[in-house]
């Protein structure tokens, strides 16, 4: 029955891939997997409460946690319904629109098995990553020249993780672990839909001391390359457009204080600046910090609350030459389009996120969480040396999370 429940979520994960999304977070990352994560807002480096939580935020952690000694499953799903709006001003001439997202669902599986006494498999499914905006029919053209046509501007990047994990109980308090990471990633450019593939690998460390544990995670450059995928404005033959999740490193301690209360905080840092894609854009690194509290009481209710942090990686270029070009992966483009894809098609300035949730263990087999994530409003703008051409965005995220874990001994 646990297999077959595996292979229904990751089948209703892979057909949901394909649904509109623009949930930008942390860039264009996801703060967390599953309600236990988000809804103390993404920590989990040193004490995730799950098996898709650990497999995403920490390899090691697949030896230490509730679901140890035996195996757990968990189906998650995270109903985003993001909000994003442009304002384009070309002289005298201001025009404002919202981008036409609908709420869509995220579904995640996750499961751990133990293989000896100290060595335990995991394996994980997931969307991470995921970006864009749908401006078409809204009376904002990809070229802003052309103020008052019914042209379209359209974007959509997608990343679904494909994560086999293996972690060794080196002593009771310390482990190591490694997963590898299968990216399916597609990208639409309003000029159609490019797929293609790459690979990673993450590693992380767990050690745990008395009511404390410190935890860190190590994840690599991860590039996949769409072929075809724009003219970037030229009008000639579609180009090669590379896209790089950045190089990611994090730590994170957990603190006990009582047997039901757990307070956790992360630090992470994404090297979007080296990033292929992310570099071209003129995005700079950041760093994200998680805080996150659990009450967990002995009756079986869980309470949780949290708040994620992480600057905007959008780096404005105020007072840019709209007559020049800029060379973007070895294609020249005209420094107003690229100015113009920049701020209206990747607005990903999401930066205070604060979250809840609430869970309860029906049984020593069953348990169901749910969570919530409010994103504040953010605006960003920038205008070019001339004073003739504004280009703004403002992004609110709302989210809802539901998650169900099935324990196995």
């Amino acid at each position: 029955m646990a297999k077959r429940a595996v292979l229904a979520a990751a089948a209703a994960l892979v057909l949901s891939f394909s649904l509109p999304k623009a949930w930008a977070t942390n860039g264009d990352t996801l703060i967390g997997v599953a309600p236990a994560s988000r809804a103390m807002g993404g920590a989990g480096v040193a004490a995730p409460q799950d098996a898709i939580s650990a497999i995403f935020a920490n390899p090691a952690a697949v030896c230490m946690g509730p679901y140890c000694p035996g195996s757990e499953f968990v189906f998650a799903s995270t109903i985003y319904d993001p909000s994003v709006k442009a304002t384009v001003r070309v002289g005298p001439n201001t025009t404002t629109a919202k981008s036409d997202m609908k709420p869509f669902i995220i579904p995640a599986v996750g499961m751990i098995t133990p293989i000896s006494d100290r060595l335990r498999f995991g394996l994980g499914m997931f969307g991470i990553t995921g970006m864009g905006v749908d401006y078409r029919n809204k009376g904002i053209d990809l070229n802003p020249l052309n103020a008052g046509s019914e042209g379209d501007i359209y974007t959509q990047l997608q990343i679904l993780k494909f994560a086999p994990n293996i972690a060794f109980l080196v002593t009771p308090d310390f482990s190591i672990g490694t997963s590898m990471h299968l990216l399916y990633g597609s990208l639409d450019l309003g000029q159609g839909t490019a797929h293609n593939y790459g690979f990673g690998e993450q590693f992380g460390a767990l050690y745990r001391a008395g009511s404390c544990s410190f935890g860190a995670s190590y994840t690599t450059p991860e590039k996949i390359s769409h072929q075809n995928v724009t003219d970037f404005g030229s009008g000639l033959q579609k180009r090669q457009l590379s896209m790089e999740s950045p190089r990611t490193a994090s730590a994170g301690i957990a603190w006990r204080p009582t047997e039901q209360l757990l307070i956790e905080t992360d630090a992470k840092w994404l090297n979007w600046k080296d990033a292929e894609g992310y570099k071209e854009f003129d995005w700079k690194n950041q760093w994200v910090y998680a805080l996150g509290m659990q009450y967990k009481d002995p009756d079986g209710l869980t309470l949780r609350l949290g708040y994620n942090y992480g600057k905007s990686p959008v780096r404005l270029h105020k007072g840019f030459d709209a007559a020049g070009t800029t060379s973007l992966q070895g294609s020249t483009v005209p420094t107003l389009l690229y100015e113009y894809l920049r701020m209206i098609g990747f607005p990903a300035i999401a930066e205070h996120h604060f979250t809840c949730g609430i869970g309860y263990q029906f049984s020593s087999r069953f348990e169901a969480h749910l969570g919530g994530m409010w994103a504040l409003d953010n605006t960003t703008s920038e205008t070019d040396a001339s004073g003739t051409f504004s280009f703004g965005s403002n992004v609110r995220e709302t989210s809802y999370d539901l998650g169900l874990i099935w324990h196995f001994m």
